[in-house]
């Protein structure tokens, strides 16, 4: 079996990123969105990410022209129906996820890979919301998803050998490189990633150092291409206090705790760039 035709479920910075890279390997892709301003901005997204490619002369015009005619939009989940893969890049809550793929696995085809984009919640526990956790696997992309080779594959308790070797070679033909991780909180990236960035918070708000100093020790110290705090702003503060949040919990760990700045920052709206403003200040739209 191969992978043709994807629904991509969620049209935000992930969803719209993920359909372009799929859009770009020569899948037909549907972004689905209940949100008709959101498949707006997703769609307005991928224009942008592709024309700069175009500039760049890193995509011709004409293949960018054919990018962006292989994606559809939908606010209808019931256009899922007879797609080969359908992965979900929703908010990141655990009811809301399992809500999502029970109902994606009434409609779907037999033998239609179900995904999460999921950067943290357990896999087994999406897939027993479904009636085939067999074909339930994480590939989890990171942002930017055209930019970021690496995409994490997630094998929940009860996926099969032909869903995940499936999945591998569909993220292979995306000139993307797989890596296979258990179900484990925080998977394998985010497990090593959130807690430096809670650190550099914590750093912040002892008065260790200032902002613009801990993300140059991180680059000129530990040859980081980008500082903690500015990485923290690309991702977005609600979504590492998210990913904290479960490393904590399901681990039983202090050393996980979320620091309390990250915390104000979140109840303040200062989610980085995606606002304007996190650890440091954005220009619109950059």
């Amino acid at each position: 079996m191969s992978i043709e035709r994807v629904a991509i479920i969620g049209a935000g910075t992930m969803g719209s990123g993920i359909a372009q890279v799929f859009a770009q390997a020569g899948h037909r892709v549907i972004m689905i969105d209940v949100i008709a301003e959101q498949l707006s901005r997703g769609m307005a997204a991928i224009e942008r990410s592709t024309a700069r490619l175009v500039s760049r002369e890193r995509l011709s015009a004409e293949d960018r022209k054919g990018l962006l005619q292989r994606i559809k939009l939908s606010p209808s989940l019931q256009d899922a129906n007879g797609v080969d893969l359908a992965l979900e890049a929703v908010v990141e809550n655990l009811d809301i996820k399992c809500e999502l793929l029970r109902r994606l696995d009434t409609m779907l085809r037999p033998g239609a890979i179900l995904a999460s984009n999921t950067s943290s919640l357990s896999i087994t526990r999406l897939a027993a919301a479904t009636g085939h956790p067999e074909r339930v696997v994480g590939i989890h992309f990171m942002n930017p998803a055209p930019v970021i080779p690496l995409v994490e594959i997630v094998r929940g308790l009860a996926t099969d050998d032909a869903t995940h070797q499936l999945a591998i070679d569909t993220v292979t033909g995306l000139d993307k490189t797989p890596i296979t991780v258990n179900d484990s909180p925080g998977f394998a990236l985010n497990r090593l990633l959130i807690p430096m960035i809670n650190e550099a918070v914590f750093m912040l708000m002892e008065r260790v150092a200032s902002a613009e100093d801990i993300d140059a020790v991180a680059k000129l110290g530990a040859n980081h291409p980008m500082g903690p705090l500015a990485l923290a702003d690309l991702i977005g503060l609600d979504v590492c206090l998210s990913i904290m949040e479960v490393l904590h919990l399901e681990l039983g760990d202090d050393k996980y705790r979320p620091c309390p700045l990250l915390r104000n920052m979140v109840a303040a709206g200062r989610l980085g760039r995606k606002t304007g403003r996190g650890f440091f200040e954005y220009a619109a739209q950059e």
